[in-house]
């Protein structure tokens, strides 16, 4: 570190001070058996780690973190574990996007608070890595990420099924009769086979790869198992290169420019992405100032080709996905369509660190010139049903239902659809559309994943196996279907999406881009006056202030007052 960056350390603030704060702070330090010299003229680099037992995604971290410690020791800096709150899709309720933005409030305050100079953000589930990325970017201090990586592949029977892709659909054939509760257990035994995140591309395993994409995390990194030795020889290799950020001054503003969100959408587009992503990099680019509306998406998916054949787009798993390659070499194959200028965290440029990339299975990673699709793996969706848009993703969905007119069947809130779905009386054809309100980000709060609704169980034993489904909600990434999502504004607060009955009809134009409801303007008109909004879900504590300030999917759902960021404080006075 040199003397000019060491001048302007954050740490020093609070350990070289001579007066009774200093001697608090060094204290601290002390009374754990580290002698001065061990905290003092380093940098301290700060290891914000959502370890859980809870989340099995998140089990593996502190394993790791011993691992990015020995980094930051070899490098000549002074490693500090800072537990941050974990979060995990399968087990939080109602939804763990109910808190991706208090998780990124703690990662900002305990960075701001803290004698930190320089963090590794390691996460490793569907929510934690956008909220350590969105807290670490409004505080702009040097960063790094390491992702926890994917589970091992699951297996049952003869063939490798993915948490939670197969999961819908072997639960649908149990629905239907096709398998039994003994299957159903053996699947479950041989889903998950080891710590790490789900297995297909779904949102963990996508935005792994956007946080690689952006530059914020080491190339190569983010499809490597979770229990495969090379991540633990990542996560050190990150601690040396947070020492290095820190004596270079390299902030994730330097990194997260407009180039590289626009870098991270092609990513996207062509790995058959989770439509989550959407909202994510939106809420992270708020976090730096950058501009990244939701047309940008649909304006650069056209010409992205889907070239990543992993599930829920494809037929393999993440696994398979790093022995192929990885996501360099699928970002090899669309060079010409990236910014390769762009810097990253580990110092080459993107263009630089592609060197060498290469496709190792072609059947796992498909050539420019053999794409699974040319292009459209998500389409951004507009009309009069969502005004402020809509998402589908069109590489999971079944083609014959992208141009759709169909009769609504109506479902007010999660609870009715899940007591009345299955309903012997339930009036419904497989040329229906499934719509369902009040499951956004006020609404339900927090916007759960319950956008893929399940198809009836009768026209499940009658051989349907897709239908058009449509609410304000989000859809695991790990889900399929022809689902039209995040629908904005959401039916809570008096979006369209409130005023839709049963026996409207409903048009579905992904061509043309449009969602529908074919009623007059003047009928529409009429059920906005008479719509009485539900009363706040909660009055206390974070809820509350989630359901006040939430902004809609189209703007990321982050909470109004956190957009932008603000320098970090110094160590300042707490004694008299």
């Amino acid at each position: 570190m040199t003397e000019s960056s060491r001048s302007q350390s954050r740490s020093r603030e609070w350990f070289e001070a001579g007066d009774l704060d200093g001697l608090g702070h060094r204290s601290t330090f002390r009374m754990q058996g580290f002698p001065e010299e061990s905290f003092t003229g380093r940098p301290v680099i700060g290891i914000i780690d959502s370890w859980s037992e809870v989340v099995g995604c998140n089990a593996h971290l502190r394993e790791l973190a011993e691992h990015v410690k020995r980094g930051v020791l070899r490098a000549g800096g002074f490693p500090v574990e800072v537990p941050v709150i974990s979060l995990g899709e399968p087990v939080m309720k109602p939804t763990t996007m109910l808190y991706r933005n208090l998780m990124a409030m703690a990662v900002e305050e305990l960075i701001r608070a803290n004698p930190l100079d320089g963090v590794v953000l390691l996460a490793g589930c569907d929510k934690t890595i956008p909220a350590a990325l969105m807290g670490a970017a409004s505080v702009d201090i040097p960063s790094i990420m390491v992702t926890g990586g994917p589970m091992l592949n699951g297996r049952w029977r003869d063939e490798q099924i993915g948490a939670c892709t197969d999961c819908w659909r072997l639960h649908d054939e149990l629905r239907a009769g096709r398998i039994d509760d003994d299957d159903w257990r053996q699947v479950e035994l041989g889903m998950c086979r080891s710590v790490g995140h789900c297995s297909p591309m779904g949102t963990a395993s996508t935005m792994a790869c956007m946080a690689e994409a952006l530059g914020i995390a080491p190339g190569g990194s983010a499809a490597i198992p979770a229990v495969d030795a090379r991540r633990r020889q990542v996560a050190e290799r990150a601690g040396v290169q947070a020492v290095d950020l820190v004596a270079a001054g390299v902030r994730p503003s330097d990194i997260l420019t407009r180039h590289a969100f626009e870098n991270a959408i092609r990513a996207l587009h062509a790995i058959g992405g989770s439509t989550n992503a959407v909202i994510h990099l939106i809420a992270i680019a708020g976090r730096v100032g950058v501009d990244v509306p939701l047309d940008l998406f649909d304006d650069l998916s056209a010409t992205t080709p889907l070239l990543a054949n992993v599930k829920p787009s494809g037929a393999y798993l993440m696994e398979d996905l790093f022995y192929a390659g990885g996501l360099p070499a699928i970002l090899d194959q669309v060079r010409d369509l990236l910014h390769l200028e762009v810097p990253t965290v580990t110092g080459p440029t993107l263009g630089e660190s592609l060197e060498g990339a290469t496709i190792r299975d072609p059947r796992v990673i498909r050539t420019r010139e053999r794409p699974l699709r040319d292009g459209g793996s998500l389409v951004v969706l507009r009309g009069n049903l969502c005004p402020d848009g809509a998402v589908l993703k069109r590489s999971a969905a079944t083609e014959a239902l992208l141009q759709h007119e169909g009769r609504a069947v109506v479902f007010r809130s999660v609870e009715e659809l899940h007591d009345t779905i299955d309903d012997p009386a339930l009036d419904i054809t497989r040329d229906d559309i499934l719509v369902l309100q009040n499951g956004g980000p006020v609404g339900a709060p927090g916007m759960p994943e319950t956008g893929h609704l399940p198809i009836p169980a009768r026209l499940l034993r009658e051989g349907v196996t897709d239908m058009v489904r449509i609410s304000d909600a989000r859809m695991s990434g790990t889900g399929f279907g022809t689902v039209v999502l995040h629908i904005a504004p959401e039916a809570a607060i008096g979006g369209p999406l409130a005023f839709v009955r049963t026996g409207d009809r409903i048009r579905l134009d992904t061509a043309a881009r449009r969602l529908d409801l074919l009623v007059s303007d003047d009928e529409l008109a009429a059920r906005r006056d008479a719509w009485v909004p539900r009363p706040p879900s909660s009055t206390r504590g974070y809820r509350s202030l989630y359901e006040r300030t939430v902004m809609q999917a189209d703007r990321g759902c982050d909470l109004d007052f956190l957009v932008g960021w603000s320098p970090p404080l110094g160590a300042g006075r707490t004694h008299g």
